[in-house]
């Protein structure tokens, strides 16, 4: 089975991209998230592959992140959930936010991933309630985009996601860091840190 990929990216389609290894075209299915985080073609791209074996086809689904490719394996084992459903689900939600829906048993959160109903819901909750705890425990459910900080809160944490992304750290990981610096200076001083103070403040925490 083929469980990682390193690469260049030849062709990017709309839910596919073909990574060039070795002068092998490797046909790859990504989530939305994972396409546009895709480098250009000259730079080469480490993935996470879950190979799928069918009768007729082996197909394979890619992921920049391994807690990514953790939660697409924990959602194809709920019964109803194929890979094109996990694949689609984990295009609509981030791997945090599902942790935190299901934690919480959000049945209507859930529900409004595409593909999935009200008794599909039910029963990841059921059935990854246990499982997802690894992936918390891992430092994937962090810092709120979308918290109570107050106004201008989501836009900064958004914003240092985005810059430490761009230094080359990957969101599970900044992700950690900035929930390490809240836990030590408190909510209160971490949310009236500029951008650029709470990015400093993350990079200390990872030194």
């Amino acid at each position: 089975m083929i469980a990682t990929l390193t690469g260049k990216v030849l062709i990017r389609g709309l839910d596919r991209a073909v990574i060039d290894v070795a002068g092998v075209g490797y046909e790859v299915f990504l989530t939305t998230d994972g396409l546009t985080r895709l480098p250009d073609s000259s730079e080469e791209v480490f993935l996470h592959i879950s190979t799928q074996v069918r009768e007729d086809a082996i197909v394979l689904y890619g992921f920049l992140d391994s807690e990514e490719k953790d939660m697409f394996l924990h959602l194809t084992s709920v019964s109803g959930i194929g890979p094109k459903l996990g694949l689609a689900a984990l295009s609509g939600m981030r791997v945090a936010e599902l942790c935190r829906a299901i934690a919480a048993r959000d049945i209507k959160l859930l529900s409004s991933m595409q593909g999935v109903g009200k008794k599909t819901a039910e029963r990841i909750c059921v059935e990854l309630k246990d499982k997802v705890g690894d992936l918390v425990a891992g430092g994937v459910e962090l810092v709120e985009t979308t918290g109570d900080g107050g106004p201008g809160a989501s836009s900064t944490v958004a914003d240092v996601l985005s810059a430490l992304g761009n230094l080359g750290y990957s969101d599970p990981v900044s992700r950690k860091s900035l929930t390490s610096v809240k836990r030590r200076l408190g909510d209160e001083t971490f949310y009236a840190l500029s951008v650029e103070d709470l990015i400093r403040e993350c990079l200390r925490s990872m030194a």
